[in-house]
């Protein structure tokens, strides 16, 4: 008795639910590993642009550093797209529906689409994740039920009502459910993971931006006394990001 006598036991409805399983724990660690290294090479990434930006003597040199090399990172891609919008519509004007507006709301839709992106970049492979962890349960449980039920046929069929005869092929069939939880709880894990860092990034983005907007329409820092009224229009632009 055991897994390998399982195995040999297994009908191929059961040998498709253990394939399932495989497949849904590969794709788990997949994503956990690849998500928790870029996250790792962002927050470096994001550290060394944010120690140049806040250094820098104005918003033309750093414009100047992200042509030389293009962003990669969230925090990075959020200022150059908004420096390249402020540019645009200053010296265009506009020229189009999609620019209609005074610059600081050209500025916000600009800053807002971006964020939008990012936030879709961070959640990609989060329904994945979430889909497995709920279901991988009930697939292993489902796998436990059609074996105990083909075990109790084989049992009535012999006549042997015994305990080692039925404790055997019942307890195999048990394997089905703690591999499906082997499969759910890493799922769950690194989802509650990923959800509560996306937020915590997000958060810090939307900060950003909101600095970042004030720079770009009075070109003084949110916290200056002469921000003025345009700081209004900040706080505007962090809601609707």
């Amino acid at each position: 008795m055991g897994f390998a006598h399982f195995l040999a036991q297994a009908d191929p409805l059961a040998k498709s639910l253990l394939v399932m399983l495989l497949v849904m724990s590969v794709t788990t660690w997949y994503l956990i590993l690849t998500k928790t290294s870029s996250w790792v090479l962002m927050r470096r990434r994001t550290g060394r642009f944010l120690e140049i930006f806040w250094n820098a003597p104005s918003l033309h040199a750093v414009a100047t550093q992200l042509e030389g090399q293009r962003p990669d990172e969230p925090f990075s891609h959020l200022a150059y797209q908004a420096i390249i919008a402020a540019r645009h519509h200053q010296r265009h004007g506009a020229n189009k529906l999609n620019e209609a507006g005074s610059s600081a709301e050209f500025l916000t839709r600009a800053m807002r689409r971006m964020i939008d992106e990012e936030t879709a970049s961070f959640e990609s492979g989060l329904t994945v994740l979430a889909s497995i962890g709920s279901t991988a349960p009930f697939i292993g449980l489902f796998g436990t039920v059609w074996g105990v039920y083909h075990a109790l046929v084989a049992i009535g069929m012999s006549g042997q009502g015994t305990l080692d005869k039925v404790a055997g092929p019942v307890g195999e069939a048990l394997i089905m459910t703690a591999l499906g939880l082997a499969v759910a709880i890493p799922a769950v894990l690194a989802y509650n993971f990923a959800v509560r860092r996306n937020r915590v990034v997000l958060a810090q983005l939307d900060s950003f931006a909101h600095d970042l907007f004030a720079f770009l329409t009075t070109g003084s820092h949110v916290g200056d006394a002469n921000s003025g009224a345009p700081v209004h229009g900040a706080s505007a632009t962090q809601g609707a990001a």
